[in-house]
């Protein structure tokens, strides 16, 4: 059977995981992070009831869930606002810390958490106020499609994607090296810094299978000239494994 010796662009302990998940199934995953989680510097907590103002709340990514669940201490047993995650693998740091949050089973992105039936629901029934939780400058569609709608919406920034600081040829080296035959990218941000950092080799990472979170990154990874971006229909390492399995090297 062919393995797959794979490329992993997610931020270091996300790809730390992967690699571990993929070792278990007989394949490869060299991290090499395109992106750096930056936790922003914050005032003081706010009062638990600081919630109740919002009737839907929006966790857009596994940092936000991370830091969100430090950062705010939601308490469980109180009477939360209704919680939607962008995807399955956020869903479920909300969920190791005690938050059951509402998310799409068909895709990891804004588009399928906007065609929810359950956040049109709590945005009715609670009334038109919505937080969203993010990094520094993500998911404006989402946004837009809210107040779209009449939604009053909020951010929570709590933490800022850099840039990882290479040597101009760490791409091209790690390919060779290696011996790697995909790539794997977690959003878009990371496939631009991807894009940016590989300088001469990303014709050679063109070439690859470019294993992409949803159709939006697949799209941006094609306008970038790469010939094989494959949907991996979600973020999760799940999503990743299926996708695998429907292609050899």
């Amino acid at each position: 059977m062919s393995r797959w010796r794979l490329l992993l662009t997610r931020p270091a302990e996300e790809s730390r995981l992967l690699a571990q998940t993929l070792a278990a199934g007989g394949h490869y995953g060299s991290a090499l992070p395109m992106l750096v989680i930056e936790p922003l510097v914050l005032g003081k907590a706010p009062a638990p009831g600081w919630l109740q103002r919002f009737a839907a709340v929006i966790v857009v990514s596994k940092p936000a869930a991370h830091l969100s669940l430090s950062w705010l201490s939601p308490d469980p047993a109180a009477a939360l606002p209704r919680w939607f995650a962008v995807g399955a693998a956020t869903a479920e740091v909300l969920r190791l810390g005690g938050i059951n949050a509402s998310f799409p089973t068909q895709g990891d992105d804004s588009e399928a958490l906007w065609q929810l039936p359950e956040l049109v629901l709590a945005l009715k029934a609670g009334g038109n106020r919505a937080l969203i939780i993010r990094g520094e400058g993500g998911r404006e569609w989402l946004a837009e499609r809210l107040i779209e709608q009449g939604v009053e919406v909020e951010y929570l920034e709590l933490y800022r994607r850099g840039v990882p600081d290479y040597p101009a040829n760490a791409v091209a080296e790690r390919l060779q090296a290696e011996r790697l035959n995909g790539v794997v990218v977690s959003s878009g941000q990371g496939l631009e810094h991807l894009h940016r950092l590989a300088g001469a080799a990303w014709p050679v990472l063109a070439a690859l299978p470019l294993f992409v979170p949803s159709a939006r990154v697949a799209s941006l990874a094609q306008a970038l000239g790469s010939r094989c971006p494959v949907n991996c229909h979600g973020a999760s390492n799940a999503a990743l494994i299926a996708a695998l399995a429907t292609r050899s090297p």
